[in-house]
């Protein structure tokens, strides 16, 4: 069976000292937490006090992004094996606003992907639909091709060291939220893809919704049975609506 994964992406948000009380408020709320794995994505600049702060614990820590190239003069990139520096298990390829606001395609978060495992990283590969897509019927097609892009790239072996979430950007930060059965669908199609390449990968997956998950629906989400944890934006800075999400994730 697989186990639950609860990951949260700070975004561009978080200071010294906010991240002090929440960073401990985490760890300790977890600590003995059964049949879930909790982590967090924080900006560079706090990698270091995430290391500091969440070794020892059950709390994993990893970054938003990275660069697809290994090192070179690229002025503010930051490489895989640099996070690998401060004990990152985590980064995020993908998400949809580098794919919208940065202009990263599927061959660029491909790269990344491929650059986060050969530094001996966990990629969380996101993927997604747009409001429009899923209006037209493109939400299939749509996810196909960003899996296929890295399914192409890296092979069906790496997603066996890899995590996915489905992330439809229309309920990213609007508060709107896929009912669990339109997440199941395309989780349980995203699934079927890769168990045509290798169905022992499949099988193993974790692949996460992220989506406006909250305390309230969190649980009702994670109850399908390809809805594997979720990759959690703003509710990831207030320890309590975490914490009740990371224990929604146990039952």
């Amino acid at each position: 069976m697989r186990q639950k994964l609860v990951a949260g992406n700070w975004k561009m948000h978080g200071g010294l000292e906010v991240n002090a009380a929440l960073l401990r408020s985490v760890a300790a709320g977890v600590a003995g937490l059964e049949r879930v794995s909790v982590a967090v994505c924080v900006p560079y600049p706090y990698l270091a006090q995430a290391q500091s702060l969440l070794a020892g614990t059950s709390v994993a820590w990893g970054a938003q992004n990275l660069s697809e190239h290994a090192r070179g003069a690229y002025t503010g990139e930051v490489s895989a094996a640099m996070l690998g520096d401060f004990a990152c298990r985590y980064v995020l390829v993908g998400h949809s606003e580098r794919r919208s606001l940065y202009g990263e395609n599927d061959a660029l978060v491909a790269a990344k992907f491929i650059a986060a495992q050969s530094a001996g990283l966990c990629p969380i590969l996101c993927v997604g639909e747009t409001l429009e897509e899923r209006e037209r019927g493109q939400t299939a097609s749509v996810v196909a091709a960003q899996i296929d892009a890295v399914l192409n790239a890296a092979g069906i072996e790496a997603f066996a060291k890899a995590v996915v979430a489905y992330e439809p950007v229309w309920a990213i930060g609007t508060g709107r939220t896929a009912t669990s059965a339109q997440a199941q669908e395309v989780h349980a199609a995203i699934r079927a893809q890769l168990a045509s390449a290798d169905s022992g990968v499949a099988g193993g997956l974790q692949i996460l919704y992220g989506g406006s998950v909250k305390p309230g629906n969190a649980q009702e989400l994670f109850g399908m049975p390809d809805i594997d944890g979720g990759l959690i934006g703003g509710a990831s800075l207030v320890d309590e609506d975490f914490l009740a999400i990371c224990r929604a994730a146990t039952q």
